[in-house]
């Protein structure tokens, strides 16, 4: 199998069987275009309704490309991006759907909308959609469990509450799997000190076989590859992405 990063946080993943499609919103390098008019079945999932994860130009592939399947998050029906028609199946955290070429199952976001187990060929994925820790820099070991102003996101926070529910998601994940082949997740150098954090948590709780970094771009592909010597001590392989459209090979 080969995954494909798109951008930002949009992925192609593509096995013998299936192709799988993640938060893909800006293809700049015509990633998907490469695989329309073929023959196998594709499921394309938003995790939110952010515009950096979905787009409604996902709805075109469907006229040169059968079968699609579009999976995605309710809110992006609540915030009304989209008509309930668009898609195949809308999901919230803890529903689970599958045919007889994918399981799929939302699990939860300390963000908007969901993150997703994907099932399929005796393998499972991770894609974290905006699942993360992201108000890290504002945390030490003695940090107070209280209301900050935080600067960049411009809004009122509790860091230490905040950690609490991203740990909680991560909590209820493990509940339904310890392992993934492969884990999307995010590494954003715009959090500040302690971007990586999130991510460490991470993979401090689930058996990964392969890391992969996204979100990044604001930052910088380098920034992500801080994730890199954290994943080594576990013996994870990790993927340095360098370049929109560059693809690495799965066995």
């Amino acid at each position: 199998m080969t995954l494909t990063y798109i951008f930002h946080s949009g992925f192609m993943l593509e096995t013998d069987e299936v192709i799988l499609v993640f938060d893909c919103w800006h293809d700049p390098s015509d990633v998907i275009a490469k695989v329309l008019n073929g023959d196998k079945p594709m499921y394309v999932f938003a995790s939110h309704f952010h515009e950096d994860h979905f787009c409604r130009d996902i709805f075109k592939w469907r006229q040169r490309h059968a079968p699609t399947t579009y999976i995605l998050s309710k809110d992006i029906l609540r915030r009304r991006r989209a008509e309930s028609s668009e898609a195949d199946v809308w999901m919230g955290k803890g529903a689970v759907w599958n045919d007889e070429h994918v399981s799929v199952t939302a699990t939860g976001s300390n963000d908007s909308g969901v993150s997703w187990i994907v099932e399929t060929g005796g393998k499972r994925f991770f894609h974290a959609g905006d699942l993360n820790n992201w108000y890290a820099r504002f945390l030490a070991d003695d940090t107070p469990d209280a209301v900050i102003h935080s600067i960049e996101f411009d809004e009122d926070v509790n860091p230490v509450a905040e950690e609490k529910r991203f740990l909680g998601e991560l909590k209820d994940i493990a509940r339904k799997t310890g392992s993934f082949d492969i884990a999307m997740f995010p590494v954003d150098g715009r959090i500040g000190n302690g971007y990586t954090r999130g991510a460490r948590q991470f993979i401090e709780r689930f058996e990964v076989k392969l890391f992969v970094p996204m979100h990044f771009v604001a930052s910088g592909y380098e920034s992500a590859w801080r994730m890199e010597p954290f994943c080594t001590e576990k013996s994870i392989r990790f993927w340095s992405i360098s370049r929109i459209g560059e693809s690495i090979g799965i066995a």
